[in-house]
């Protein structure tokens, strides 16, 4: 008799089971075909001519009067385009792998990486993780808006699909390399490791490029100028950890290059007016805004 009963509930278990495996079923292709057709209603900007980048609005920092400019963040850009082949073995390595340690796997977008920035987000209410590849990092800076939006992003996700299908893993390298700010007006690799070290991108060793493949998180918080010398050593050996763990570098290399802390060059890449009040104030900007608006807002 009970093993009657028994039976007869595990038969009810099944079937409330399998009526609610259907139904969330039928709701996941319902769901995923309504956002299907929302995506296709997307206008996407024309990929076709990649020159076409987005120009970025300089931000300007005003003295007290608000007429005499103290600093102007696009005033006199730094940048020297070279090809892979002119760059440092290991800039390109470390580069990789503090930004994107699955560049030469990945199609342009890594599921889990998005889902993994995504809850990191949720948890801290904010945008504190973008869990994006090489190749959305150059779609978001070249061809879309700062907007933090869900249509902007798959807008950047679409495109980087795209990208990475009709440009080669290579290419995309070296123009993440020549375009990424590393500091004040520096953008690209080869004035940065002029300005950082006084040498060519090409000879940059392990521990330098360490350094530069820190800068463009946060170029304004890490700078070697600034008050955070101390978190830039600490995520400089974060890369270095990091290349060692992906095969690049031997434990005996990243030991030894953990332990240098190099001296960087004079700063004359910002000369201006009261340079420490601009600093301030930038570092306030960014924290408050995110880099994206500074560098490319237009604020005043």
């Amino acid at each position: 008799m009970s093993s009657s009963i028994s039976h007869r509930k595990d038969r009810i278990k099944k079937h409330y089971f399998r009526e609610f495996f259907l139904l969330s079923l039928s709701l996941c292709i319902v769901l995923f075909a309504f956002l299907s057709a929302w995506i296709s209603t997307i206008e996407l900007p024309d990929f076709d001519n990649f020159e076409n980048r987005a120009v970025a609005n300089s931000t300007k920092i005003y003295d007290r009067t608000g007429t005499i400019v103290l600093y102007n963040i696009h005033d006199n850009i730094k940048r020297t385009e070279i090809p892979l082949s002119e760059m440092s073995i290991y800039l390109q390595q470390a580069t990789i792998s503090i930004e994107d340690s699955h560049f030469y796997e990945h199609n342009g977008f890594r599921p889990t990486s998005f889902i993994r920035a995504l809850i990191a987000n949720i948890l801290s209410g904010g945008f504190s993780q973008g869990g994006s590849t090489l190749d959305q990092q150059i779609v978001k800076n070249a061809l879309l808006t700062r907007d933090k939006t869900i249509t902007r992003k798959i807008k950047e996700i679409i495109l980087s699909l795209k990208l990475d299908r009709e440009v080669p893993k290579d290419t995309i390298l070296q123009i993440y390399l020549n375009e990424s700010p590393y500091g004040g007006t520096l953008y690209g690799v080869e004035e940065a490791s002029n300005s950082y070290f006084g040498k060519h991108a090409k000879d940059i060793n392990l521990t330098e490029a360490a350094y530069i493949a820190s800068l463009p998180q946060s170029p304004t918080y890490y700078s070697p100028y600034g008050k955070h010398r101390d978190l830039l050593e600490k995520r400089k050996n974060l890369v270095l950890e990091r290349m060692y763990e992906l095969g690049y570098i031997t434990e005996e290399e990243k030991n030894n290059s953990q332990k240098e802390s190099l001296p960087f060059e004079q700063d004359v890449s910002n000369s201006g007016k009261a340079l420490h009040f601009v600093m301030y104030i930038r570092e306030y900007l960014e924290q408050k805004y995110g880099d994206d608006v500074v560098q490319n807002g237009g604020l005043k």
